[in-house]
């Protein structure tokens, strides 16, 4: 049997260093048993899949070093690899299991599920969607040839437990009381995850699925289609979650989490992928630095620590310093450096901007250093100004954070519709509102358009500048923040 492994990431936001170490260790695992990694692209929820998001992903997976045998990009005997381009052949395999009995056309209205999950809350039990949801096979063939809008959802066990075999975590079991009837096919005969995670890991010879820890209580779902369809399954391995340094689960709000943010930082990709590499695994010999063929030459996927590893920026710099000191001649130092922002692509954004506001060279440093730097030497008293509060001026940047969280066409005009309506939605005037962003963004009221400058900055560092505007200024309470998201939710539905 060649072992087979594979990614499958969703194209639909920032391309993730959550990824990034689920591919890693996937690669490793591959490598060391002479066999191929894949990479497909999970595009079923079409309303936020993008392009861009899939080019994203690509080039960050490749700037880091990681580099699969089959893909979209690189075609393969498996073809297509997206998931999106497959949409019948998920159709035919969910009516096949509604015809061999093994699942339903679901016509429930939302406001029936709703009723349905309310009284399981009030009987005790899990509120997930099970019970009685069929209906006769008269009125299922009635409502289907009246072109009622449906559903297709599997049959689960109400009763018993599921036995679930891990890799990593020997046996787990989830009691089948606490699995919902899923959804497998929406009603735009687009397939949701479990579907077609399944039939893709099948007829792509998938043999061992190592993936996050959040697919436990997933897992039963795949193993009984597995089971119905008479597939053999293949192994699971479920991956500790990233953490925190307060041991919550990484997330932006705490940690940049774009892989594209640490390639704008400066960051060697080879001491990002080394990091990766250390989060619960270690080398036989527990060195700290190495490489990723270091790494797959040593790896076993059995030295995997199920403690939450703890992704701390800080650690990291640590160790791409050293990857700086011991492993860049001064001619390397000088190449990274122009590949990474002094090159010619990347200046040229730069210079109708920095050109018309410099008498001499040596005037560009204080004029474009912003756009050189990481996160900026801020104080609160820079976001200082003369009408807005300090209330009002977390507001700004908060609203416009989450606003620009939920861009997903970077471009100057979306992210000044953005700002602009936020502004008339608060009922200030724009240059007021605009101030606290200059300050985050760029250091300075003082420079050229903001614009201009988030556009160029990118969207992680841009959202990152604000988030770190927001930390400089004491930021909103838990409390506060539940107040806080309401407003925005009210401004923006108007």
């Amino acid at each position: 049997m060649t072992v087979r492994t594979r990614i499958a990431p969703s194209p639909t936001g920032d391309p993730h260093l959550g990824t990034a170490y689920i591919a890693l260790f996937n690669q490793c695992f591959a490598r060391q048993h002479g066999g191929q990694f894949i990479l497909r692209i999970e595009d079923t929820d079409q309303q936020r899949s993008t392009a861009s998001s899939e080019r994203d992903i690509l080039s960050a997976l490749r700037w880091l070093g990681l580099e699969w045998q089959e893909g979209p990009d690189v075609g393969g005997p498996y073809a297509p690899y997206r998931q999106s381009e497959r949409k019948d052949e998920y159709r035919a395999f969910a009516e096949q299991l509604v015809a061999q009995g093994d699942a339903f056309y679901c016509f429930r209205l939302p406001e029936e599920l709703e009723r349905i999950r309310e009284e399981r809350r009030a009987a005790g039990l899990v509120p997930g969607i099970k019970g009685d949801l069929a209906l006769p096979d008269a009125e299922v063939q009635r409502r289907l040839a009246a072109g009622e809008p449906c559903v297709i959802r599997m049959k689960v066990p109400d009763e018993g437990v599921c036995v679930v075999e891990d890799m990593l975590r020997g046996t787990i079991e989830i009691d089948w009381s606490q699995v919902d009837c899923q959804i497998l096919l929406k009603s735009d005969g687009m397939p949701t995850y479990h579907l077609a995670n399944v039939v893709d890991d099948h007829r792509m010879a998938i043999t061992h699925v190592i993936r996050g820890e959040e697919w436990i209580n997933s897992a039963p779902k795949h193993q009984l289609l597995y089971r119905y369809f008479g597939w053999q399954q293949p192994v699971f391995c479920h991956m500790p979650l990233l953490r925190n340094p307060d041991k919550s689960k990484l997330s932006k709000r705490k940690n940049p989490t774009s892989i594209n943010f640490y390639e704008r930082m400066g960051f060697l990709p080879e001491a990002v992928t080394n990091y990766l590499g250390r989060m619960g695994w270690s080398m036989p010999e527990e060195q700290e630095k190495f490489s990723l063929a270091e790494m797959e030459a040593a790896f076993d996927i059995q030295r995997v620590s199920l403690g939450g590893p703890i992704f701390d920026v800080e650690k990291l710099r640590w160790l791409n310093g050293l990857w700086i000191r011991e492993e860049l001649s001064d001619g390397q130092f000088m190449d990274r450096v122009q590949q990474w922002w002094l090159n010619r692509e990347q200046l040229a954004a730069v210079v109708p901007h920095v050109k018309s506001r410099v008498d001499v060279f040596s005037d560009i440093v204080p004029r474009a250093g912003f756009m050189l730097s990481g996160m900026l030497p801020l104080s609160p008293e820079d976001f200082s100004h003369k009408t807005l509060d300090q209330e009002q001026v977390l507001r700004v940047l908060q609203f416009s954070l989450w606003r620009l969280e939920a861009q997903r066409d970077w471009s100057k005009d979306n992210i000044f519709a953005d700002i602009k309506g936020l502004a008339k939605a608060m009922d200030l005037k724009l240059g007021d509102f605009m101030h606290p962003i200059f300050v985050a963004i760029a250091g300075t009221p003082n420079s050229w358009s903001v614009m201009d400058s988030m556009a160029l900055l990118g969207p992680d560092m841009s959202r990152a500048r604000l988030r770190h505007g927001l930390e400089v200024l004491g930021g909103f309470s838990k409390k506060q923040t539940k107040k806080v998201e309401k407003e925005f939710a009210a401004l923006t539905a108007q």
